[in-house]
C-alpha cells in the first residue's frame, strides 16, 4: 500500500467514527460565517484574551497542535489564515471528540469569542465546532509537496489552498478584468456577446478547432477570433462595442501560449489606430495606477517596466511609436527597400544575432516581419508601439494612403512580447473580398471566405478603429508572471497516462 493510500484509509476510518457519532462529515449550511481576514482585522489590544466580539468563521486546516486538553489549528480562507483554539472546558462532549478525528486539510466551522494568545496571537476561542467536509486525502506536503510544477497545474484545486501566492495571483487576474471591463465602460463602450461556435472562422491567420453540430449536421469552428462578428455590429449601427472572450486555437502550448485564451476586442465607429493606440494606453496605466500604485512595475525576477513613457507629452500619447521598418534598420543596419534580403545582407544580420534563424527565402513584407518578430520584439520591455506593419500580413486593416505597402496598424509590445495590435479597419468591401482572396491562397487553414461579412460590408460599414488586447499577456506582464499556466485556473494540460 502507497503512503497515500495509508492516509485514505485512516482518514476514512476518523469518517466512520464521525458517523457513529451522529456527525455528517460532510457538515450542512452555515450562516453568518465572516471571512478570516475580516476577523483578522476586527482584533484590537483591548480585547484582550478572549473579550472580543463572538464571530463564526469557518476554513481548512492547515497547521494544527495538539497540548492535551487544548489544540491550536491554523485556518486558511481564500482571504488568509486565522488560528483558532480548541479547548476541552469550552466545548461540549461531542464537538471535543469531533476534534479527536481532525486531520490537515479538514474544513470546519467554529463560533467563539476573538481574542488572542499569551504569546499575542490573534485567535478565535471556539465554543462550537462543525466539521464541513472530512478530507479524505492529506494535503500535498504529506507525500507530493507540490513541488512539481506539472502537478500544481493539474491540481489547481489544492494549489489554490496550498500556496497563498497562487490564491493571490487568481485575485489579482480577476480584479484586472473587473479593471479592463470598468475602463472600458467608463469609455461608452458597451459590452456584447458573439458566438463562440461559428459556421466559418475568421479575423485571425489560425488553425481552428472543429466540432460538430449533430441536430443541423453540418461541422463548426471554435471562434479564433471575434473581429467579424463585432465589425457586424457596427454595420448594424453600434458605435463603440468590446468583448472580453474566450478564444480557441488549435496551435502549440508554450509559456506564452495556451490553446483556450482570454482577449479583448473593441471597435469604434470613426476611430483609428491612434484612437485605439491611446485607449489600450490609457487602460494599461488606469489599471497599474489604481491596482500597484505605481506605472514602474518590479517583477519578482527583478526586470523593472516603466509604464510613465514621456511624461513630457499628453497622457494616452507618452508611449514611443515607431515605424516597423525604422525600429529594425535601427536595430539591424537593414535599410528596407520593399526587397528581400540579399545574402550579403542576411549574413550581417545572423552574424549580428547568433542563434537566431532568419528566413533566407519568402517575401520583403515576410522577412520585415520575421526580423522584428525573432530580433527585436524580445527586445523590447518598455511599451513600444510599433507602426506601419505590411498591409499583406494585416488582411483586415486599412492600407496606409501615403504607402499601401503598409497598413494602418500598430502592434504593442511590452515586456518582449506582443500585447495588442490595432487597426485602422479596412471597410471597403471590393479591397476586403481582394485580401480574402489572396489569404484564401495563401493559407491552408483558411480555406474558405466569408461572404456573409462581405455582404455586411457591402451594406456599409463607418470607417473605425478596432484592437485586441491578449488578457493573459497582459496580467503576465503586470504581475510578472513567467508562465501564461501562471495567470489562468485551469491551463490545458496533456493528460496523465
Amino acid at each position: 500500500m502507497s503512503e497515500a493510500s495509508h492516509y485514505e484509509q485512516e482518514r476514512r476510518a476518523k469518517r466512520d467514527k464521525l458517523r457513529e457519532l451522529g456527525v455528517d462529515p460532510y457538515g450542512q449550511r452555515a450562516e453568518g460565517v465572516q471571512s478570516l481576514a475580516g476577523v483578522r482585522a476586527q482584533f484590537t489590544p483591548d480585547m484582550g484574551h478572549d473579550g472580543g466580539p463572538i464571530v463564526k468563521v469557518a476554513g481548512r486546516i492547515m497547521l494544527k497542535r495538539d497540548m492535551g486538553k487544548l489544540s491550536f489549528l491554523t485556518l486558511r480562507d481564500e482571504s488568509g489564515d486565522l488560528q483558532v483554539a480548541l479547548d476541552k472546558k469550552r466545548l461540549d462532549e461531542t464537538a471535543w471528540e469531533v476534534r479527536n478525528q481532525l486531520d490537515l486539510g479538514d474544513q470546519i466551522v467554529v463560533e467563539g469569542a476573538l481574542g488572542q494568545t499569551n504569546k499575542g496571537e490573534t485567535t478565535v476561542w471556539a465554543t462550537s465546532l462543525q466539521i464541513s467536509s472530512k478530507a479524505l486525502l492529506p494535503p500535498p506536503a504529506k507525500w507530493e509537496g507540490l513541488s512539481d510544477v506539472e502537478l500544481r497545474y493539474r491540481q489547481r484545486y489544492v494549489d489554490l489552498w496550498a500556496n497563498p501566492e497562487v490564491m493571490r495571483m487568481m485575485h489579482l487576474r480577476i480584479r484586472i478584468v473587473d479593471e479592463i471591463r470598468n475602463f472600458m465602460k467608463s469609455r461608452g463602450y458597451v459590452e456584447v456577446e458573439t458566438p463562440m461556435l461559428q459556421v466559418m472562422h475568421g479575423g485571425a491567420a489560425a488553425r481552428p478547432f472543429i466540432t460538430k453540430h449533430n441536430a443541423l449536421d453540418i461541422h463548426l469552428f471554435l471562434r479564433i477570433a471575434p473581429e467579424l462578428y463585432l465589425k457586424r455590429l457596427l454595420v448594424g449601427g453600434f458605435n463603440k462595442v468590446f468583448e472580453i472572450n474566450r478564444n480557441f486555437r488549435n496551435e502549440g502550448i508554450s509559456p506564452r501560449h495556451n490553446p483556450e485564451f482570454t482577449m479583448l476586442e473593441a471597435y469604434e465607429a470613426y476611430g483609428s489606430w491612434e484612437t485605439m493606440a491611446e485607449l489600450v494606453e490609457s487602460m494599461t496605466c488606469t489599471i497599474a495606477q489604481n491596482i500597484f500604485g505605481s506605472l514602474k512595475l518590479k517583477h519578482p525576477n527583478g526586470r523593472e517596466i516603466n509604464l510613465e513613457g514621456d511624461t513630457t507629452q499628453p497622457p494616452g500619447h507618452r508611449w514611443r511609436r515607431v515605424r516597423m521598418d525604422q525600429l529594425v534598420e535601427e536595430r539591424t543596419g537593414w535599410k528596407f527597400n520593399k526587397e528581400p534580403l540579399s545574402n550579403e545582407q542576411l549574413q550581417e544580420i545572423r552574424a549580428k544575432h547568433p542563434g537566431k534563424d532568419v528566413k533566407q527565402h519568402g517575401s520583403a513584407a515576410e522577412q520585415l516581419q520575421e526580423v522584428y518578430e525573432k530580433l527585436i520584439e524580445p527586445t523590447l520591455i518598455d511599451p513600444t508601439f510599433v507602426t506601419h506593419v505590411p498591409s499583406v500580413i494585416t488582411p483586415l486593416a486599412r492600407e496606409n494612403k501615403a504607402d499601401p505597402f503598409f497598413a494602418d496598424v500598430y502592434e504593442l509590445a511590452i515586456n518582449g512580447v506582443e500585447i495588442s495590435p490595432g487597426y485602422t479597419e479596412l471597410n471597403d468591401p471590393d479591397v476586403q473580398a481582394k485580401h480574402f482572396a489572396h489569404q484564401v491562397g495563401e493559407r491552408e487553414e483558411q480555406q474558405q471566405t466569408d461572404e456573409d461579412f462581405l455582404s455586411a460590408l457591402k451594406y456599409g460599414m463607418p470607417p473605425a478603429g478596432g484592437m485586441g488586447l491578449g488578457v493573459d499577456r497582459l496580467i503576465m506582464m503586470l504581475t510578472g508572471a513567467e508562465s501564461i499556466r501562471d495567470v489562468i485556473l485551469f491551463p490545458l494540460m496533456r493528460p496523465q497516462t
